[in-house]
């Protein structure tokens, strides 16, 4: 008898419950034109693919960067630019990078960055993206890469290395 009232109990609780509603895909997409200028450096971004990075807002705006240093550099001092209206980490939606090798758009909290190499992008030194860590061992091996760091991993004192400002 209780484990009928126990089914019962069960059965009753997901017939009342909401359906689980499962957000659709959300692709990833580089999608500047020739206008659009990176808010850091002020470059356009169309003439580096290779290294365009991009935050979506919360509210749907759309910030683009020169390189993944300037992304990085934005997202841990977005006060910086107070004007973009960034108050914390909750309003960041989506962060991409270009995966170097491939050329596709990749979530930067997942990627991996190669440090110290000796390829630049047209912000300077910079910290190369993939999207696998193989990829940027292979790439760091390749280039005199000298750390291969995930996205949490990235402190704001690189960035500032990077740019010359320690």
């Amino acid at each position: 008898m209780k484990k009928l009232l126990v089914l019962l109990l069960l059965a009753s609780s997901f017939a009342a419950a909401k359906p689980l509603v499962l957000k659709p895909y959300e692709a990833y997409v580089m999608d500047y034109d020739k206008n659009t200028t990176g808010l850091v450096r002020h470059m356009k971004v169309y003439k580096a693919p290779k290294w365009v990075a991009k935050i979506t807002l919360q509210n749907g705006k759309k910030i683009f960067f020169s390189s993944p240093k300037s992304m990085i550099e934005f997202y841990l001092q977005p006060g910086k630019w107070f004007d973009v209206g960034v108050k914390s980490e909750a309003d960041f939606k989506q962060i991409l990078v270009t995966d170097y090798a491939t050329m596709e758009p990749i979530n930067a909290r997942g990627a991996f960055f190669v440090y110290g190499s000796n390829v630049t992008s047209p912000a300077g030194d910079d910290l190369v993206p993939f999207a696998s860590y193989d990829a940027a061992q292979k790439f760091a091996k390749e280039h005199n890469g000298k750390r291969v760091m995930a996205f949490a991993e990235i402190p704001d004192a690189l960035i500032r290395l990077l740019n010359g400002r320690i």
